[in-house]
């Protein structure tokens, strides 16, 4: 025992040394007054700088010399909404008017023509105009049409003397039944000057025939696609379809039983897709496979129909592309499911409560199936069949065109692929007898979309707002008012005219918003519209592209703070009124939550489906001061070098008059204060406003200019910059172009910080969320490029009332504030240390210490390594991050996005068939190429040679998005400014970790200073600001697909008429193949497959 204890000794010493060295490790003090010091330092100077080189103390005070001439008013939601809302109908108004116009010409032009068969008649075919052959001269359809570059349209070279045609590839331009409806729509030409003459402001104004051509006026060149190939079809369009049917509830019956294999099954499936196509947010869907049992395409949806809105209209394609081939087809179970999904929806009152029908998509009807329709649609047949016999076997043809011919449907012969749109669109004509024989003129109009077909469109993605790309179009069926043919009842095509939804916000100007305030629009269906928070392009690598579901995105999904949706409800049902919400707000890309209580006021727009909705934040958002000046001493400083206005916003209407389409805005409102103008409509109360900002701000472009003159800028200050709720901005550059960081900072292209029609800049909204007088400052990074912007609102009072009159600030360097920050934040070496527990002297600048100017959002302004400028704090230091959050200093905010786009899976999974063996390769390469060929022969047909499908193999797989739609939440933090310092030890394993944090005074930052050798990252992960995708059950999937939110039905309804013609019913196309080829082809094919 004696022997041991020496050892022992030895051993005790080791631990005790062993902890003392722990303990020596874990006593590093960072002296709370210390860094206190320096935060206070560093404010004062921070202060200085940013009140000096703004201006802000003497714009401040040139505002309060006012405040005895000036008037502080409250915003009246309710007028506000009313005012806006008849200005909104007055406009849309005037764009029904001319579509009403062009309606009744082209009908009274139908209504005199006499058909010609033999009629020969040139016209101005869109994608051939300006085009010469090998000797100079016009090629035929192709005359000399001139084309002038046009601001009003984009930009694009249009003629606003003529319009011009358009005909899709695969329909035969010298048809004679389109050379008579062409020159038919040669009326129209002449009212489409005339309404354009009436309504400046009209855009697009077309016709689009039911054979298949498009008038379009202005006249422009059509570009085809890649492959030269026009595969536009104004027929497919949602604009044509709405404005040519009533609303329908459909149910797609395809037949997968085994003989539908291969070929079929491919014209089977594109079949479907292109119904789907037709139909829109009023329609509602379903589909059932059948062979000797029914199947849902989509269990979740047994027994009942969905909105067939795009998100479900793209969820059916993806399903219908998985679709197999097996038994044998047993048709009469399927139909009486269809049948009664139908009834029951009637009878519940869901769906379009309109017209119903089913599509019979089969290769043959063996059954005797006359007892389901006794015993569910006869007499009535409040159901129509309309069938597509798939495929060149005509056997069963009699069949097919029986059930059709007796369920007042349509039958169709689809033999290749090329012939399913011309098949497919007979069922609209049908379904449209019963409106064009009571010649019930409904004007129709669309859900959001974006125009990809006009030739800028890229470039418009990376222009304009991305809330505001979209465009709604007004639309009328026109009809054949002959008396010969009334009971037909023949659609002759639809007019129609876009209206882009930015024109439209335009007439609730966003001034009388405020900083947050906005206005939104919606349809019938609770879909947006219009929205600042909606944004309908996501990137995909480089590229921006629209989202799956742009156009139906609904407005809880924005509103999401609606928990109860009843602001949704109100506004769907078409009601007046107002209501208030707490919500969770974000601004800077979302990364910066706000809380704000938002006052909704909303109505609807008489003769649309459209409602139209406003929002006023409670407090600064509801007050705005009024000042009065003489327009001459106004005038004199709204001609300053320094200032703007808002590009986007109207202060003048230069759109009227083509002559003052060349005047910026600020032109404009000078001309007309000059009396240069008087014909120009301007707003009256925004001009007086901005003459006022003008006079007031205008002391600041002296001060400006005197501190670059008299007193040597420190370099890293660069702009100087304040804005006012006119719209008006000063800018002072301190810096040349090539010494300034932040070279894009408020240029043309920084959106984010300017005015512009979709918000105010972005240091405008924090500063006026900031206490007044008090500097907010945040990090920027663009790309790389890092800066720091302080900004400050400035207040006016009057009668007790305070209200925001702009928000004023600077814009510096990285430089400029490290080297300020790193030479207050060290004691000398000779600093007495004697009262001081801790380490004394301290530095940030030592490699013991890790310094951080932290905003009030977690966003750090200020570290010794710039690649973290920027970053969230708590993915640098998860540790201390973590410990303020447990603290209080700062405060999780959950957000939310259900617009979101998340990375797809299944983007990689491949489907390729391992090869078996060399020979299986050879033999199943000759049996493609055998077959297609076969195919080829079989399916050769005129119309089909153009068209692109013949070249795709049928089998390929379809390409799969790298991302898809999901719902995703996020978290935001907020720091509580009454916690004012911290300080703590945090145990990380062999070592513990002390952090001292100290808030900057009279800013909206924390100066954090930690432990740097203590490493924590083992036990603390960072704290990440990433979205997580929220993951629904297959429960909860199914229950979000197909629940039934509030919608307000169209008013209208033409689903019977007793005078139509029903034995009009569609016929079969005799086409017969080569006996000899078929049967020499057959015989390779077999004999391949025994091979394989």
């Amino acid at each position: 025992m004696e022997s041991r204890t020496p050892g022992f000794r030895e051993l005790l010493k080791i631990l005790g040394f062993f902890c003392l060295w722990i303990t020596a490790q874990a006593q590093m003090k960072i002296p709370p007054e210390t860094v206190q010091q320096w935060a206070t330092a560093f404010s004062a100077q921070l202060r200085d700088i940013s009140t000096k080189y703004s201006g802000s103390l003497l714009l401040q005070k040139k505002l309060k010399d006012v405040e005895s001439i000036i008037k502080i008013v409250e915003v009246d939601g309710n007028d506000l909404v009313k005012d806006y809302s008849d200005e909104i109908e007055r406009m849309l108004g005037s764009k029904m008017k001319s579509v009403k116009r062009l309606a009744e010409s082209a009908e009274d032009a139908d209504l005199y023509h006499e058909f010609n068969a033999s009629l020969e008649f040139d016209y101005y075919n869109s994608m051939l105009i300006n085009t010469v052959d090998e000797d100079g001269n016009n090629i035929e359809l192709g005359g000399e049409f001139p084309l002038e570059e046009n601001e009003h349209f984009n930009n694009l070279a249009v003629n606003t003397q003529q319009s011009d045609i358009q005909v899709p590839t695969n329909v035969y331009n010298k048809d004679p039944n389109i050379l008579n409806a062409i020159y038919n729509s040669e009326a129209l030409n002449d009212v489409f000057i005339n309404n354009f003459q009436k309504d400046p402001t009209l855009t697009w104004q077309y016709f689009g025939s039911s054979t298949g051509f498009f008038r379009i006026y202005p006249g422009i060149k059509w570009t085809p696609d890649s492959n030269g190939v026009a595969a536009f079809d104004c027929r497919n369009r949602n604009w044509y379809i709405q404005a040519a049917t009533s609303p329908k509830d459909i149910i797609i019956m395809v037949d997968i039983s085994g003989s539908m294999k291969g070929l079929k099954m491919t014209i089977a499936k594109h079949t479907i897709n292109t119904i789907l196509d037709t139909l829109g947010e009023n329609d509602f869907v379903n589909i059932i496979a059948y062979t000797d049992y029914v199947r849902y395409v989509e269990p979740c949806f047994k027994g009942t129909l969905v909105q067939a809105d795009l998100d479900n209209r793209e969820h059916f394609k993806v399903l219908v592309e998985e679709l197999h081939v097996k038994g044998e087809a047993k048709i009469k179970n399927a139909m009486k499911e269809s049948f009664k999904i139908l009834n029951e929806a009637r009878a519940n009152g869901q769906g379009s409560m309109c017209n119903q029908a089913i599509m019979l998509i089969t290769d043959g009807a063996m059954e005797d199936f006359e007892s389901v329709f006794e015993e569910f649609n006869w007499p009535e047949r409040r159901v129509r069949v309309f069938t597509y016999l798939i495929g060149r076997e005509m056997t069963f043809a009699q069949n097919t065109k029986w059930i059709a011919c007796n369920n007042k449907g349509y039958y169709t012969h689809i033999s290749t692929l090329a012939d399913v749109q011309e098949n497919v669109m007979e069922y609209l004509h049908v379904l449209s007898r019963p409106m064009v024989i009571n010649h019930d003129h409904d004007i129709i109009w669309t859900e959001a979309y974006m125009d990809t077909v006009l030739p800028n469109t890229k470039e418009l993605f990376t222009t304009k707002a991305q809330s505001l790309l979209l465009m709604t179009s007004v639309a009328m069926p026109v009809f054949s008012k002959k008396k010969e043919t009334l009971s037909h009842g023949i659609l002759l095509g639809v007019v129609g005219s876009d209206i882009p939804l930015m024109e439209v916000m335009k007439l609730a100007p966003r001034y009388m918003l405020g900083a947050h305030g906005y206005a939104f629009l919606i349809t019938n269906n609770g879909y947006i519209l219009a929205h600042p928070d909606l944004r309908p392009l996501y990137k995909d690598g480089k590229k921006l592209k629209p989202k799956p579901n742009y156009n139906s995105v609904d407005l809880s999904e924005v509103e999401w703070e609606d928990t109860e949706e009843m602001l949704r409800t109100a506004m769907v049902k078409g009601e007046t009124g107002s209501i208030s919400l707490s919500v969770r707000a974000s601004v800077d890309k979302a990364k910066r939550p706000l809380y704000l209580i938002n006052d909704y006021y909303y109505t609807n727009i008489d003769e649309t489906p459209f409602s139209f909705g406003m929002v006023l934040t409670q407090g600064h958002g509801k007050l705005m001061f009024l000042g009065n000046v003489s327009v001459e001493e106004g005038l004199h400083d709204l001609t300053s070098p320094d200032l703007s206005i808002a590009s986007e916003w109207t202060y003048c209407e230069t759109d009227i008059d083509p002559a003052h389409r060349k005047y910026t805005q600020l032109q404009a409102a000078i001309r007309y204060l000059l009396g240069k103008e008087p014909d120009l409509e301007c707003d009256e109360v925004l001009l007086q406003q901005t003459l006022f900002d003008a006079v007031v701000t205008a002391p600041l472009e002296a001060y400006w200019n005197a501190l670059m003159l008299n007193d040597r800028v420190e370099p890293g200050l660069e702009t100087a910059f304040l804005g006012t709720r006119s719209g008006l901005m000063r800018i002072m550059r301190y810096a040349g172009v090539e010494n300034r960081v932040a070279k894009k900072f408020l240029t043309p292209s920084d959106k984010d910080n300017l005015f512009t029609i979709d918000h105010f800049p972005l240091w405008y909204r924090l500063a006026v969320e900031n206490i007044p007088g008090r500097f907010f400052y945040y990090p920027v990074n663009d790309k790389g490029v890092k800066y720091v912007i302080a900004t400050t609102a400035v207040m006016v009072s009057s009668e007790g009332k305070t209200a925001v009159a702009g928000a004023i600030g600077v814009q510096m360097s990285l430089d400029l504030l490290e080297k300020r920050f790193w030479a207050v934040a060290k004691q000398p070496s000779d600093t007495d240390c004697s009262n001081i527990e801790g380490v004394c002297p301290l530095s940030c600048e030592s490699p013991d210490l890790n310094c951080f100017l932290v905003d009030n959002n977690g966003f750090i302004v200020l570290s010794k390594e710039r690649n973290e400028v920027g970053r969230f704090f708590g993915e640098v230091d998860g540790s201390v991050m973590a410990s303020l959050i447990k603290m209080g200093m700062y405060r999780k905010v959950s957000l939310y996005d259900y617009q979101a786009m998340c990375k797809n899976s299944h983007h990689h999974a491949s489907s390729a068939r391992p090869l078996l063996s060399p020979f299986y390769g050879i033999v199943a390469l000759m049996r493609w190429f055998f077959s297609n060929a076969l195919m080829f022969l079989l399916d050769f047909n005129l119309c089909g040679l153009w068209h692109s499908d013949y070249f795709v193999d049928g089998h390929k797989q379809k390409k799969v998005e790298a991302y898809l739609p999901c719902d995703t939440a996020y978290p935001g933090f907020m720091y509580d400014s009454s916690v004012r310092e911290a300080n703590s030890l945090i145990k990380c394993g062999r070592c513990q970790k002390m952090f001292v944090v100290q808030q900057v005074p009279d800013t909206n930052m924390v100066l954090v200073v930690t432990q740097a050798d203590c490493d924590c990252s083992r036990q603390y992960g960072p704290i990440m600001l990433e979205p997580k995708e929220i993951k629904y059950n297959a429960t909860v999937k199914c229950n979000r697909m197909k629940s039934q939110k509030v919608r307000r039905r169209p008013e209208s309804c033409h689903a019977y008429h007793p005078k139509e013609n029903a034995k009009d019913c569609g016929g079969a196309s005799s086409i017969s193949p080569s006996f000899t080829l078929f049967s020499a082809s057959l015989f390779v094919v077999l004999v391949l497959h025994r091979w394989t």
